[in-house]
């Protein structure tokens, strides 16, 4: 509406002597904001809204055939001096409902005036959608029927009834996901995969059609219609929708919220579930599907359904909540208020919010939603350029002109062309192009610091891995863990009965030999040469049957500490050959191994390292600095530990078909730091940790320009 003080307008003439009013079907309803009372007039034809202050509704109430437009406002005037609205407030007024097609007057031109109308607004929503192009709606039938015929069989469970049903429910389902959360963790790995994929689509359907109809029985309870239910292509993938905008005209709040609610309430409830035939099946495809319920159902909730920094449910709840009616253009106005007032000083100003908290919450909310959805979107054409490369580029495409190219001309047209600042462009445009300047700047020119970070693990210099050199069952311990030993102590004991026996079947075989030796002395040369060969055979073989029998005490290779987690578990276990035992390792001199990716490898050898910093899990308190770096040259596939990679809940990728989880699927470098003895982080071999390289300062842009050249490179070849 306009400013108070615009009593008269030049432009009145142009609607004195019109004879308008309210179109028939029009339906008012009252509603109460913040303690303000409000008028809604609803459409029910074309499902439009149109919400009146009290001071406009006086004046709109007046409005009939049998009396002219200055009539009414003259009358409203001489009732409501302080209140009525002024003549230019009520011209604005009066375009906006004869653009929603809500006002109805006798003239030969109506019904020309009337299509102009109506294309203009197909114009403005089929442009909508081609702008909202990632949720283009298509409605398909009229519901309304359905719930009417439906409404005896679900209003029993839209009560008090259905809440206790739901909160135990619910309440017994999130108890058992956190009993089994590891497993629901472990399974979530593949919720993605190429054969869940179907499932997973399954899955979204089943719960998006009882979302919807959630919100159409909570409408149609409190006595809304709904008309419309179709298809919403959400991201490009087919998913129904209702329309339930009747709730709007409900006089409470709470209903409204409880409509938005809707949807929400029936999924938890599907996804609870869910929970109980997942955790009581085994693998199979009810196990899957209901994962996918489950995982389907948090997601949606939380990132969509539940935020109100997007035009979802949580939008409308918010906005009820508040009492902050269409929440989303007041916050736009409220951020163009605060650009022409405080910043290009226009003057007068009337800020669309009526309280300094109201101001704040506009403010606040028109910054954080828009930041969010750039957010969103952003992630939402990286994950879709991922499958459809050229989908992506068009979406990108779009995107660019809707949200860069557009907002760019029109601001320019602003500047240039707006009646308000005709008596203060200048500085209008001075203050535009000193706070892109402000803006731009610190990240063009000033250096910010300049890091990256890579996974590792902690390894003592001095260490040697015990093994098993022969073959046998473990039948005692003798040095103890985490004890000092020394080179040649012996730390375990093995046994191998089949090595004994073989040594005293070849030592009586040599004997054999031996004694047939001697008889070649009587004068049977000819016989002795191979029997010489084969005396030599045997001795090698008794000779490695000792060093079996002999490694069956298992000896440290060096001073140091000797550990062997779990190694009393396996007494009387019978151990092949080769295997790992433990280690005995140096306490006093370690280092870091850091796996460097291929994302950071030409700044790890183009730039010069200023220093780094060493951080280890669960002790991200106390930091280690490290001044001396070794890049070891020439890339690797191998891990120094399988801990680093995907199937040790490390960073790296790894091979699919790798069970050891140490080949990686691209090179990596290796960066090891020596670390100091004593200092305040405890170290321990096997602990890992990130190493965070400190590069020389750049300005944020040219860092930023970097990253996204890499990610084009990595993700798409670009």
């Amino acid at each position: 509406m306009a400013r108070p003080n615009e009593t008269f307008s030049e432009s009145w003439h142009r609607v004195a002597s019109q004879r308008i009013a309210l179109s028939p079907g029009v339906r008012v309803r009252r509603q109460t904001f913040r303690g303000e009372r409000f008028y809604v007039l609803e459409d029910p034809l074309s499902n439009q809204f149109f919400r009146l202050r009290p001071a406009a509704y006086e004046f709109v109430a007046r409005l009939r055939r049998d009396r002219t437009v200055d009539q009414a406002w003259q009358e409203c005037l001489e009732r409501f001096p302080d209140e009525a609205p002024g003549q230019e407030a009520a011209l604005r007024l009066l375009g906006q409902l004869y653009q929603a097609n809500l006002l109805h007057y006798d003239r030969a031109t109506d019904t020309e005036a009337l299509f102009q109308r109506y294309k203009k607004r197909t114009q403005r929503e089929l442009k909508s959608r081609l702008t909202n192009i990632m949720f283009f709606r298509i409605p398909l039938v009229d519901p309304d029927r359905f719930l009417v015929w439906a409404m005896p069989m679900v209003r029993p469970f839209l009560g008090q009834l259905g809440a206790l049903i739901w909160l135990t429910v619910v309440t017994l389902g999130l108890k058992t996901l956190a009993e089994n959360w590891t497993a629901a963790l472990d399974q979530y790995q593949g919720v993605l995969a190429p054969a869940n994929l179907p499932f997973l689509y399954l899955a979204l359907i089943l719960l998006k059609t009882l979302h919807e109809l959630g919100h159409a029985f909570l409408c149609r309870k409190y006595g809304g219609e709904v008309h419309t239910l179709g298809v919403l292509f959400m991201i490009f993938t087919p998913v129904p929708y209702v329309d339930v905008t009747s709730s709007w005209g409900f006089r409470s709040r709470w209903q409204r919220m409880v409509v938005g609610f809707g949807g929400m309430i029936v999924e938890l409830f599907v996804a609870a579930i869910a929970v109980f035939v997942w955790a009581n099946t085994g693998p199979g495809t009810i196990h899957g599907v209901a994962y996918n319920v489950m995982f389907i159902a948090s997601v949606s909730t939380l990132l969509f359904n539940l935020n109100p920094l997007l035009r979802f449910d949580g939008y409308y709840i918010l906005s009820d909540l508040l009492g902050i009616p269409n929440l989303a253009q007041l916050a736009n106005r409220q951020l163009r208020h605060v650009f022409e007032h405080h910043l290009f000083g226009v003057q007068p100003a009337q800020s669309p919010a009526r309280t300094r908290t109201e101001a704040s919450w506009l403010f606040t909310y028109g910054i954080t939603s828009g930041a969010y959805r750039l957010f969103v979107f952003a992630g939402i054409l990286l994950a879709i350029a991922d499958r459809y490369l050229l989908l992506g580029i068009l979406m990108l495409a779009t995107c660019a002109v809707a949200w860069v190219a557009t907002p760019l001309v029109r601001l320019i047209r602003y500047l240039g062309a707006s009646p308000r600042l005709d008596r203060v462009r200048p500085r209008a445009i001075a203050v535009v192009v000193g706070l892109a300047v402000l803006v731009i700047a610190p990240f063009a020119f000033i250096p910010f610091p300049n890091t990256f970070t890579a996974i590792g693990i902690i390894q003592a210099v001095d260490r040697a891995r015990v093994v098993t050199e022969s073959a046998g069952r473990l039948e005692r311990v003798i040095a103890d863990v985490r004890r000092p030993v020394h080179t040649g102590d012996v730390l375990l004991e093995l046994a191998n009965p089949e090595l004994g026996h073989a040594r005293e079947a070849t030592q009586a075989a040599l004997a054999e030999v031996d004694a047939r030796l001697r008889q070649t002395l009587t004068g049977q040369i000819a016989n002795r040469q191979p029997l010489e060969a084969r005396r030599a055979v045997l001795a090698d073989q008794l000779a490695r049957l000792d060093q079996q029998l002999a490694d069956l005490r298992v000896t440290a290779r060096l001073d140091g500490l000797w550990s062997a987690p779990g190694i009393q578990e396996l007494v009387g276990r019978w151990l092949p050959r080769g295997s790992p035992l433990g280690l005995v390792l140096n306490p006093a001199r370690f280092e870091f191994v850091a796996v460097v990716q291929q994302a950071d490898a030409d700044r790890l050898f183009r730039t010069e390292l200023a220093s780094a910093q060493i951080r280890l899990h669960g002790q991200t308190a106390d930091s280690i600095d490290v001044e001396q770096l070794r890049i070891v040259p020439g890339d690797s596939r191998i891990l120094p530990t399988p801990i680093l990679g995907w199937l040790g809940g490390g960073d790296i990728p790894t091979e699919k078909d790798d069970r050891e989880g140490r080949r990686t699927a691209e090179p990596f470098f290796e960066v090891r730091a020596s670390l100091p003895s004593h200092g305040p982080v405890k170290l321990a071999d096997g602990q890992s940790g990130r190493m965070r390289f400190r590069l020389p300062p750049q300005p944020i842009l040219q860092q930023g320009w970097r990253r996204l050249r890499q990610l084009l490179q990595q993700r798409y070849q670009w």
